[in-house]
This record gives structure tokens, C-alpha cells and sequence, in this order.
């Protein structure tokens, strides 16, 4: 198997606000494996919060050029344990190789890796939300109408007034609201939004403790809040799946924090044992990681997969998401390929 390492700039249809950043061209880093005539792609995003680089995972990926070269093509998750001794604990650089693996693979058996990861695509599943990041209220609600038909909506909060955010935009649509204060809120905070939320129509609350606050105040929301909490950065690797049982209701799963495809499946399998809700999210990020993670869908209860939708202009074809349905490509594998080239 040969890699190419490409870079790329992807330009977003508006500035995008969460509680601790704002983003107006995301960075990322696409892996390409080719052999017999065949590419296969797979995508991390640079990420500030978590420390990853274009420079960092160049390097990394430089470093697995030979575990890459020796492989066989058989079970991709053997070769996904090979890279992870090699890449410790980057998992954005192995979730982007995992991603590139399934997708060659898939297209060099002639099978969509849903297939290869043993899941069943059913015709009626989960649809995904469209994110409206923080801004002054007339703009979300603008961005809420510039997007109609969309069946839920994932509200971004993390102000001082997020109560009358929801309420304002749910006099705008009667599609389903989720809310995501990324850590941005107290347990008091989260108690107390969590009835107002719940009365008007919020189906659940994401992650809206700190990961590094106490397990007493976790337990507390999770007792005392009206709404679901689902667990997004507090679910980062398979061993926090059985970490959040008691502290959240279900877990978002997101490909470049785990690890790619092969421990993502293991986790969403290991969270439904547990009782747990189940969640696939992504990054702001192209068609490349969104059709490696749609591959999932047959595992959720919940989908946020509007990454691609967030761009001024995608790099990739691949899965579409089209006011919440997602609809996978024709061709094998993940589906992917490449129709810009890379800086």
C-alpha cells in the first residue's frame, strides 16, 4: 500500500462559534492508500482543543509509511491495533489511516464498508441535525432560514442567555432542537435550563459539564436534569464508554477521537449493551470523514453528520445529507473521492 498526504483549507459558509472558539476555515488532513489501481481516503481535522496539527500528523503518518507498505490486505481492524502501537495516543492521525483502510478495502472486494463492519443498512434511520453555531440571535435565526426542511436542528450554546436563544428560535421552526453547551455550563445551570429547555421541545443536552468536573456533579445532572445528557468530549476513547454509564444518558461517538472506524464500532456496540443512547458526530469537515462515519448509521439512535453541509465548498463526493437524510454513495467502501487537489 502506498500513502499520500494531503492538506487542505476548507472555507466555511459562516463563521462558526461553539463556546470556546469561533472558525472560519478549518485545516485538515486527508490520508490517501493506493494499491492495484485503487485509492482509499480518510480525514482528522486540525483541532486546537486537542492539540493536533497539520505538521503533527504529517509526521505521524510519515512514521507508519512501513507497517503501511508490509500489510496484507485481510481484517483492517488488525492493521488499525498495528498503527495504534505505533501512534500511542494520536488517535485524529489513526482515525484519518483507519478511514483511508476500510475505504480501499471496501472498494478492493467490492463491498461498502457498512458491509465489512458486519451492519445491516436499514431504510428508515436516524436523520441527522443541521448545527447553527453561537451568534446574535437575528443571525441564528437567519442561518435557521437560509436552511429549511431540516427535521432537527443542534443549537450551539454556551452564553448568558441561552434560554432565550432556544426560545427564539423555536418561534421560527417546529423541527426538533438539541442544545450542546460544550462544556460551557455548571451543574446548577444545567438542572435549571434542563425543565425551560425541555418545555420547549429540546429533546437532550450535550456535554454540558467540563470533562474535568467532579463525578459528583456529573451524577447530579444526570439525576436531576429533565432532559437526556448525552456525553460528547467526556466519550472520547472505548474506555470512557463504560466511564459514562451513570453520569449520561447515551454517548457521541466521533470518529477522529477514538480512533477511526474500528474502535468506533466496538464503542457504539459496547454503549447500546450498556443501555446508553448512541451518537455519531463530526467535526466541521468534508465529505471525506462524513461518508467514513456514515458508514455507522445502522448503530445510532442520533446523527449530527452536517459537517460537509457547513462548507462554502467541499473537497470530496461521497455520502450526501440532504435536510437530514443521509444517503450513502453508490461505489464501494466509503465511497469517497477526491475532486479538488491538495495544497
Amino acid at each position: 500500500m502506498n500513502i499520500r498526504l494531503h492538506r487542505y483549507q476548507l472555507p466555511l459558509e459562516h463563521a462558526f462559534t461553539i463556546s470556546r472558539e469561533t472558525t472560519t476555515v478549518q485545516d485538515t488532513f486527508v490520508v490517501e492508500l493506493e494499491q492495484d489501481g485503487y485509492s482509499g481516503f480518510g480525514e482528522s481535522t486540525t483541532n486546537q482543543y486537542y492539540g493536533h496539527t497539520l505538521d503533527s500528523m504529517s509526521q505521524a503518518a510519515e512514521r507508519c509509511r512501513g507497517i503501511l507498505a508490509a500489510f496484507e490486505f485481510g481484517d483492517p481492524a488488525q492493521l488499525s491495533e498495528q498503527l495504534r502501537r505505533e501512534l500511542g495516543k494520536d488517535s485524529f492521525t489513526l482515525s484519518a489511516i483507519d478511514e483511508a483502510v476500510y475505504d480501499l478495502d471496501g472498494k478492493l472486494r467490492g463491498q461498502p464498508t457498512y458491509r465489512t463492519l458486519g451492519l445491516d443498512w436499514q431504510p428508515t434511520l436516524a436523520k441527522s441535525s443541521y448545527t447553527i453555531g453561537i451568534d446574535t440571535v437575528p443571525r441564528m435565526l437567519e442561518k435557521l432560514r437560509e436552511r429549511p426542511g431540516w427535521p432537527i436542528y443542534k443549537i450551539k450554546l454556551g452564553t448568558r442567555h441561552d434560554v432565550e436563544i432556544v426560545r427564539q428560535l423555536r418561534e421560527a421552526t417546529d423541527a426538533i432542537l438539541r442544545v450542546d453547551a460544550n462544556c460551557g455550563w455548571t451543574p446548577e445551570e444545567t438542572i435549571a435550563n434542563s425543565g425551560k429547555l425541555k418545555d420547549l421541545g429540546v429533546e437532550f443536552i450535550e456535554q454540558p459539564l467540563p470533562v474535568e468536573a467532579p463525578d459528583a456533579d456529573h451524577e447530579r445532572v444526570f439525576r436531576d436534569s429533565v432532559l437526556p445528557i448525552i456525553a460528547d468530549e467526556s466519550c472520547q476513547v472505548e474506555s470512557d464508554v463504560a466511564a459514562c454509564q451513570e453520569r449520561f444518558h447515551g454517548v457521541n461517538v466521533k470518529l477522529c477521537k477514538c480512533g477511526g472506524l474500528t474502535p468506533g464500532v466496538r464503542m457504539l456496540r459496547h454503549a447500546r449493551e450498556m443501555g446508553m443512547k448512541t451518537m455519531i458526530g463530526c467535526m466541521v469537515e468534508s465529505s471525506v470523514g462524513i461518508s467514513a462515519a456514515a458508514q455507522l448509521l445502522p448503530l445510532l439512535d442520533y446523527v449530527d453528520l452536517d459537517g460537509a453541509v457547513l462548507l462554502a465548498e467541499d473537497i470530496a463526493d461521497g455520502a450526501r445529507v440532504e435536510k437530514g437524510v443521509i444517503e450513502l454513495a453508490s461505489t464501494p467502501g466509503n465511497g469517497v473521492t477526491l475532486r479538488k487537489k491538495s495544497t
